[in-house]
């Protein structure tokens, strides 16, 4: 296993928490952790040799430069939500800005997080996540097309994380599992109700796991390379049911909660709905080809089913 520099952005989110750890614990390459503030990293990267803290901004990603030439695997997880300029100038401008500055001799593998929101059913680019989504939706969709025209860089492998769980009290929630007790709360209510709709969802240790292997694994090809991170597709309506299951909780009857009728209660209700709100909940199937997870590599999966989601949030039953 050759020794490799690995320069990592958005360290203390909570996927990079887990892949910073599985990179400290299973490799022994030379890691160097971008991190704005760090405060918010968890993870002992005393734990051994080879971890650089490098406390710095993306925005300040030039000062960084020579580094930058003697990397061979650069993973860009970091992003930005809120502020709009902040959103398109760290989840675009810097993050191509960061790729320029990498080695195309030197480095074998840019591993760049996107998100599966900016892509259709058949993993082609969205064109309305690009007119009408939200701010960090559409930084991704723009930084993604942006990335697909670019010339003489690294080998390139996106990924398209589907829904993300994780966190636990040494890292960072997920927006998922963080909202998932107040979820459950209702679960009363939601239990009696059916919709159309189906999704695929992940886990942030198994992101961590894959992202791991693409590090011992680079492309052969220069290709780029679309990589969809989700288990297989559930439905709404399934994952209900499991969920009760799991919690032992009888369904005796559904009612259908139609389009039509949830048209119905924002009318009535008069509740603001943004564009890309109304999208989602007239597309309801955030499905896509081929996803992927550690199975994929012969790798065991830590949140394969809906009763896991559960279960590594600690919701007991």
């Amino acid at each position: 296993m050759s020794h490799k520099r690995i320069f990592i952005t958005g360290g203390s989110g909570c996927i990079g928490h887990y892949i910073v750890e599985s990179l400290i614990q299973n490799t022994h390459h030379e890691l160097y952790l971008l991190v704005r503030n760090p405060d918010k990293l968890k993870v002992d990267y005393k734990a051994r040799p080879g971890v650089n803290l490098l406390n710095a901004n993306l925005r300040e990603i030039e000062q960084f430069s020579s580094l930058l030439q003697e990397i061979n695997v650069a993973i860009l997880a970091a992003t930005a939500w809120g502020n709009l300029q902040e959103v398109f100038d760290i989840n675009v401008i810097k993050t191509i800005k960061l790729i320029s500055l990498l080695n195309p001799e030197v480095c074998e593998n840019i591993i760049y997080f996107s998100t599966a929101s900016i892509l259709d059913q058949n993993n082609r680019l969205l064109k309305k996540a690009g007119e009408i989504g939200t701010d960090y939706i559409r930084s991704k969709y723009d930084c993604m097309y942006q990335l697909s025209r670019l010339k003489n860089i690294p080998p390139l492998t996106c990924l398209f994380p589907t829904l993300v769980l994780g966190g636990d009290e040494e890292k960072p929630y997920s927006h998922l599992s963080a909202g998932l007790p107040e979820i459950i709360k209702h679960i009363g209510l939601i239990r009696w109700l059916k919709t159309d709709g189906s999704f695929h969802f992940i886990h942030a240790a198994d992101i961590s796991q894959v992202v791991t292997y693409l590090v011992e694994n680079p492309p052969q090809s220069k290709e780029l390379q679309k990589l969809i991170l989700g288990n297989p597709k559930v439905t709404v309506n399934q994952a209900i049911e499991e969920i009760c299951a799991y919690l032992k909780k009888r369904i005796f009857f559904r009612f259908n909660l139609a389009p039509w009728l949830i048209e119905v209660i924002i009318s009535v209700f008069q509740i603001k709905v943004a564009a890309w709100d109304r999208f989602c909940l007239e597309y309801r199937h955030f499905t896509y080809q081929n996803p992927i997870n550690p199975g994929t590599f012969e790798l065991p999966i830590y949140c394969p089913t809906v009763p896991d989601i559960l279960r590594t949030r600690n919701i007991l039953k």
